[in-house]
Parts: structure tokens; sequence; C-alpha cells
């Protein structure tokens, strides 16, 4: 661990752009990190002294070889490129002098659940795909997760251990009862037959129905109208969401991760193990 330094001094119109705020609110460092460089010339050894890190570890940062996660690390970047309060409010952190007077600094910080926003799932397969194959739970609710689980080149399938035991991978997936009015209601939706969707499902749960030899691997059927799409991989999640003419896979993704007092991955899983309990197991 390096010793913080003179801190990093950016113009004030710097942190009025765009692209600054928008990383802050992602808490993307590394993009952070890339504009500090890119309005100030601070070279990674300089942000690191001001920041209390190693070169190394802000380059893995700028590289997206790490993320940040940390409290007491995001409060050192912060004030290390003396970052003005509405700044440090993006990033979820207390005013400075809020923090000075020993005010709700952890509270406030323990709130920012989703700590990175993809426009699309696309932008996030690779993510996803990185926490699936290290995972000990994962979760999906879909709509028919074909493209999600259900195929051999969906975003999930070659994440999952192929050997016996699967590593002590559990696996739960929640998919649109095909005999339910909410499925020819999704249909209608996205200008579908009943047929081909209800057909979809079937097809998903034959082809992870193929894995419970392998997996400890659970299948169920939920009968509401689809509004999240859902994967949590122990305590990260990935959301979407469903609308009229709108699939689950084109709706921005939110990274959500668990924190000691915010509500959001909180809800979200206890929705889903609710929908597990009211549901009808297939596999």
């Amino acid at each position: 661990m390096g010793t913080s330094l003179a801190p990093i001094e950016l113009p004030g119109w710097a942190w009025e752009r765009a692209e600054v705020r928008q990383a802050l609110r992602a808490r993307d460092m590394g993009a952070v990190f890339r504009h500090v460089q890119q309005y100030t010339g601070a070279s990674q050894a300089r942000i690191a002294a001001a920041a209390g890190m190693t070169q190394a570890r802000v380059n893995e940062i700028i590289n997206a070889r790490r993320e940040v996660s940390r409290l007491d690390v995001y409060e050192r970047i912060a004030d290390g490129l003396r970052m003005p309060d509405d700044a440090r409010h993006l990033l979820g952190l207390a005013a400075s002098r809020e923090k000075r007077l020993g005010g709700a600094a952890f509270d406030l910080a323990a709130f920012p659940e989703v700590v990175r926003v993809y426009a699309a799932q696309s932008s996030a397969a690779e993510e996803i795909q990185q926490q699936a194959r290290e995972a000990q739970e994962l979760d999906v609710l879909a709509v028919r997760g074909l493209g999600l689980i259900g195929l051999n080149d969906s975003l999930l399938r070659a994440c999952l251990p192929r050997e016996q035991g699967g590593n002590g991978l559990r696996v739960r997936i929640a998919l649109l009862d095909p005999d339910c009015d909410a499925l020819a209601h999704r249909a209608a939706e996205i200008g579908e037959s009943v047929e081909s969707l209800a057909g979809g499902v079937r097809l998903a749960e034959a082809r992870l129905r193929e894995l419970a030899g392998v997996l400890d691997i659970g299948v169920w059927r939920y009968q509401m109208l689809p509004t999240w799409r859902l994967i949590r991989t122990d305590s990260t999640l990935f959301v979407g969401a469903f609308d009229a003419g709108w699939e689950g896979h084109e709706s921005a993704t939110y990274k959500v991760m668990a924190t000691p007092h915010g509500p959001l991955f909180r809800g979200f899983r206890r929705m889903f193990e609710a929908i597990i309990a009211d549901g009808q197991r297939t596999v």
C-alpha cells in the first residue's frame, strides 16, 4: 500500500464534464483516473501517490483488471483528487465538511449499490461470464432463458462446470409458465405467437434437464407478467427489465452489489426467493 502525498488538483470545470460525472455515478474509477491523466497530465505513479496506492494497482484499475469496492479506498481517491462535494456525492460519499465533522460518511456510502450501468446485456456479457465462472450460487430470472442459459452458445451455458458435482455450484432458474395467461400477454407485447414463446420455454427446460446429472440445478415456472430479468452470482446482481416491445437483453443492465444497508440487492433477492417458493419445479 502506498502513502498519500500531495493531492492532485483538477481544474474546476473538469468535474462538470458529462463523461467525468458519468464515471463517478458508475463508480468507474478506471475512467476517473484516465480523465485525471487527460486533464492534468499526471502519471500513474503520481495518481498512486495521491491516492495512497501502488502504481501497479492504479494500472490494473485503469486497464479494467481490478475494480475499487472498499469505502476507505473511495475516500482516499476522493481526498487525493481534491474532489468537490458534488463530485463526492456522485461517487456516493459524504461532503468533505460532513466528513470533517464526523457526519454520515459511512452510512451515506453504504447505500449506493448500483456500481455500474451497461447500455445493454451484451455490454456486460464478459463481466457476467467471469462472475458466473467463479460463483458458488447462480440464480436466473428470465422468460424463456434460451439466450441466457438454455442453448450451447447462450450467455451462461459455457460458464457452467461440465464435470460431475459441478464444483459445488448451485443453479436456480425461474422461467415463465408456458401455460399461463401471462405468457400470452407477453407474447402479444413482443409480437410473437403464443406457441413460439411457449415452445421456447419448454425447449429451455429440456436443455436444462440435460444438466441435472452434472449440476445441482433446479428450474421453476412462475406465472406473473415478466418485469425483471435477473442474474445473481453470489453477492452481485445484474438487473434488466422487460417492457412492451422490449426484450430483457435489450434493456440497460445494472450491476448491483450487496452492501450492509442497501435495499436493492436484498429486495431483488427476496423477490426471487418468493417466486421460487410460489413456483412449480420442473427440473
